[in-house]
């Protein structure tokens, strides 16, 4: 859910001093399970996540950005923020397959997770075309959620998703052509969409360097496959967050979303809890970057 994020977001049922007994109520098997937990975090059913997810204190699980879970009280409390910073949340599953040996059971699974912000005519609408791989194991006759990982799935994060058909041929295409890690170096200029914000920046091979809004600076993390992720601080509004944006082909213009993690003394902002879609175009290449 990521969210699964968002669904399960973090993972992990910690059963700490008792052990599960499974009621008639449970989920007979994995499938049944993950769609309940799906279920769960669009109708924001805490307790049922609770219930079919394990606790344990040293099971590690990723969401999108690089953001890592260990055990179930830091999963729950970003959970809980993400139910109450969203007006409603979509959990459509397009696509889900599970395996099955004995009390262990996997599956990868493609959902769109859509969360809805604001009320009335500022009502928002993001899309996070997920791909989400995870681990299942029975416990007491009761089918809970280990360990998981989620990625994006789309070209464009937060934007409109693809025909099934579309996206697999894009796909194929992308894997086809992967070549070197793309020099991003240049000026971009870069567009907020939903704020009709506008700022350049200028950044080096690596996908470091200053941009113009509140003293910002971009520190990029990972470039591969095109999708490119990395950090961004302004000091001048004492704010920090991440980004994940999709390179063309050509390297000269990207789409994606950005995020807050912090905003003055508040840390701990659940990724994707509040941000917006970015438009990046380059301009120019292989400029001077300050240092």
């Amino acid at each position: 859910m990521s969210r699964w994020g968002l669904f399960a977001c973090g993972s992990l049922f910690l059963l700490i001093g008792f052990t599960a007994v499974a009621s008639a109520g449970d989920p007979p098997d994995p499938e049944t399970t993950i769609r309940q937990m799906v279920k769960a975090n669009a109708d924001k059913d805490m307790a049922t996540l609770s219930r079919l997810m394990a606790h344990d204190a040293d099971i590690v699980s990723y969401t999108v950005g690089g953001r890592k879970y260990v055990g179930w009280p830091e999963f729950e409390r970003e959970m809980r923020e993400e139910f109450a910073n969203t007006q409603k949340i979509e959990t459509p599953i397009t696509e889900l397959k599970v395996w099955t040996k004995g009390d262990l059971a996997w599956f990868t699974m493609e959902m769109d997770y859509t969360r809805y912000t604001g009320e009335g005519s500022t009502v928002k609408r993001m899309v996070l075309p997920l791909r989400e791989t995870g681990v299942l194991e029975r416990r007491a006759g009761r089918w809970q959620l280990l360990s998981w990982h989620e990625s994006f799935r789309s070209a464009q994060p937060g934007g409109p998703l693809a025909s099934p058909s579309t996206a697999a041929t894009s796909q194929k295409l992308v894997s086809a052509t992967i070549a070197a890690m793309p020099d991003v170096s240049g000026e971009w200029d870069i567009l907020e969409v939903e704020d009709d914000k506008r700022y350049k920046a200028t950044l080096d091979k690596n996908g470091n360097g200053p941009y113009t809004q509140q003293g910002g600076r971009f520190v990029t993390t990972k470039i591969e496959n095109r999708l490119w992720q990395g950090t961004w601080h302004q000091p001048g509004n004492d704010r920090e967050g991440g980004f994940e944006v999709l390179l063309s082909e050509d390297g000269t213009q990207a789409k994606g979303i950005w995020w807050y993690t912090r905003v003055d003394t508040r840390k701990n902002i659940p990724p994707k809890e509040h941000g917006g879609t970015y438009h990046w175009k380059k301009t120019t290449s292989s400029p001077a970057v300050p240092q």
